[in-house]
């Protein structure tokens, strides 16, 4: 699958929603391009991806709405909406923040948030210019998965 292909299809597969397999999201993502991450800088709207992982869901029960990346040592994996609606940085849930790498995931660098009090790395890539593809991994995630596919929407 070439780049263009891939974020044809990602693109149609976060329209029509629904159950998506992990193969198919893994041969998008080799497709897509990697990210630096000085490159993704800013506020991002998030979405869960259904391939049927055990957090598929989770994430809406928290009020999760996405990252906000001000700097590389300055990162925040889950930012939330509060009983008032006002947005704020989950830090119990994700046990403090993050910062931002660029770690080798699959035999490429990409930007990836590792977190500061867990175990968990979020890697990215490019689908488009105000898109990124992520893929949760971790300590107590299997080499071969199975993984927590998300995507962010960069915020207006």
């Amino acid at each position: 699958m070439n780049t263009s292909t891939a974020r044809a299809r990602f693109s149609e597969l976060r329209r029509q929603g629904g159950r998506v397999s992990d193969a198919e999201l893994d041969d998008i993502w080799a497709a897509l391009d990697t990210v630096r991450p000085e490159e993704i800088l800013g506020e991002w709207k998030g979405g869960a991806l259904d391939t049927g992982h055990p957090l598929n869901g989770q994430l809406d029960r928290v009020r999760w709405y996405g990252k906000r990346f001000v700097s590389p040592a300055d990162a925040k994996p889950l930012i939330c909406r509060d009983d008032r609606g006002e947005l704020y940085s989950n830090t119990v849930l994700g046990k403090g923040e993050a910062s931002l790498w660029t770690v080798e995931f699959r035999g490429e660098s990409t930007a990836t948030m590792v977190y500061d009090g867990q175990p968990v790395f979020d890697h990215f890539k490019r689908a488009d210019e105000n898109t990124l593809m992520g893929i949760m991994n971790g300590k107590n995630v299997p080499a071969d998965g199975p993984f927590f596919y998300f995507v962010l929407e960069r915020a207006a």
